[in-house]
């Protein structure tokens, strides 16, 4: 790789007669990369004409820059608890061996919770009850009893009155009839006592469920032979303050940079959890019963989140929003969806409201419309919620999940959300998808790059060679995953 001498750096030369320059981890430059791109062209134009980029910008990041932050993390893993629901509330699973559902036993207002449920009905709570199969029987109920069992661990017994007739059976000629064994679904919405009468017996306490994710090291590099260096094209440059050096460029190095900062993103999307001693991946990486691998996106969304099926018409985005109802609720999600799906949404809402625009408030970018057409979103509004929809070239690129075709898209949610940190000892406020990094004062592995081997003043490792290094070690976190939808192909 030669110079252009057209540029003003002076006449016929040769390396030699420059300026010593030496190949160190902090003065190459990444062609690649956005804050560089004009070095390319400016001085080295004559790359467009040796090699043709037949598949555009190849690059595949960019997604957890805009929808997540970057945070620092000490330990092998980090650890956050949520908060369960306020309310009370038990649905049936309708499954055969009934441990996450509530029966009926007999008809006489008797129920009995399933072994995975645990009770939190106490004397006095006012209850609706509906049937599994149709919901459309309905009554409401006073709770009279409350009793545990003598097997089952949480099996626990409570007694129901009915408000409105005498037998939940139906005996006394009403309307709503509940049958022996019949699976119900309870919610508490109040409570009533006599006057004079004592307190309440019992209390509830908050509950949490902790959840943890551990980092994974990504690593890459690039290898040349000291012989071939020799073809690296030095750039005289300046910074901000004014300091002049010479820089280097390798197109390959820079094309390695590029893919492992593709690798930093689709990592922390596809990583999944190992489990030890069930896996040859075990024996591979991890210590003698560590844990390994790492919940990606899309693992933490098929797990605690939801999962969506052939979204292809209003109706059926109007059933995810109805599912986001039951959840947390959040007013405003980010949509990162492949090509196909982009369009069907298109096509969705195009009569909603005019080019989108006109019906979003654009809250998560400043209540700016053009900051999100610039950054490549468009807004809609639906019901209660504002979506900022963005095509995701990770799943439209064939050599990515594009080429797979299962995943259409993820509704992520916007903002933060409260959780209880276990190494702070205290409730912050967190993104609800951010990125955590092993850094300490010692060593920042956010993203560390060097250089080994022969060549200038890289450190010597008795080889002939120059090899660029990458390294890596996060992991991602997924708060209120409950919040999150997947979308996929059936």
């Amino acid at each position: 790789m030669g110079f252009n001498t057209s540029l003003g750096l002076g006449g016929s030369y040769s390396l030699a007669s420059m300026p010593s320059p030496t190949v160190s981890d902090n003065n190459y430059i990444d062609f690649t990369a956005t804050a560089t791109a004009g070095w390319a062209q400016q001085y080295l134009p004559e790359l467009y004409e040796q090699e043709i980029e037949r598949y555009g910008n190849r690059s595949i990041s960019g997604f957890l820059q805009m929808v997540g932050a970057e945070m620092p993390m000490e330990s092998d893993q980090v650890v956050w608890s949520e908060q369960n629901r306020l309310h009370i509330a038990y649905k049936s699973s309708g499954a055969a061996d009934g441990a996450d559902s509530i029966q009926l036993v007999g008809t006489s207002g008797t129920c009995s919770l399933g072994t995975n449920l645990t009770n939190s009905l106490r004397v006095g709570n006012t209850v609706i009850i509906t049937d599994t199969a149709t919901g459309l029987k309905t009554l409401k109920c006073y709770v009279s009893q409350t009793s545990g069992t003598a097997t089952g661990g949480n099996n626990t017994n409570f007694t129901v009155l009915p408000y409105t007739q005498t037998d939940l059976s139906g005996g006394d000629g009403t309307a709503v009839v509940f049958s022996d064994n019949e699976q119900i679904n309870v919610f508490v919405y109040g409570s009533e006592f006599a006057k004079g009468s004592a307190s309440m017996v019992g209390e509830l306490k908050p509950q949490f469920q902790q959840y943890n994710n551990r980092p994974i090291i990504i690593k890459d590099h690039f290898k040349i032979s000291g012989s071939d260096t020799a073809q690296i094209g030095w750039i005289e440059s300046s910074d901000e303050a004014g300091n002049v050096g010479y820089s280097w460029y390798l197109k390959s190095a820079g094309e390695t940079r590029m893919r492992f900062e593709d690798y930093l993103e689709t990592s922390m999307v596809e990583a999944v959890k190992g489990v030890p001693g069930a896996s040859t991946v075990d024996s591979t990486i991890a210590d003698a019963g560590d844990s390994f691998g790492s919940e990606g996106l899309f693992a933490a969304i098929e797990t605690r989140g939801n999962v969506f099926e052939d979204l292809a018409s209003l109706a059926d985005f109007d059933l995810v929003l109805k599912n986001l109802d039951k959840q947390g609720a959040i007013e405003e999600n980010m949509l990162y969806v492949n090509r196909s799906l982009a369009l069907t949404i298109d096509d969705m809402v195009a009569g909603l409201n005019s080019n989108y625009q006109g019906g979003a408030s654009f809250g998560v970018f400043e209540n700016s419309a053009d900051m999100a057409l610039n950054l490549g979103f468009s807004g809609f509004r639906r019901g209660s919620y504002d979506f900022y929809k963005s095509d995701w070239k990770y799943l439209n690129d064939a050599a990515a999940r594009g080429g797979f075709g299962d995943v259409s898209g993820c509704l992520i949610p916007a903002g933060t959300s409260s959780v209880y940190d276990q190494s702070l000892g205290k409730n912050i406020a967190r993104p609800f998808l951010h990125v955590r990094y092993r850094a300490s004062q010692t060593d920042d592995r956010r993203m560390k790059s060097w250089v080994t081997g022969s060549v200038g003043s890289a450190s010597y490792i008795g080889d002939d060679i120059m090899e660029v290094h990458y390294l890596s070690e996060r992991c991602l976190v997924v708060q209120g995953a409950n919040n999150f939808v997947m979308l996929k192909e059936s």
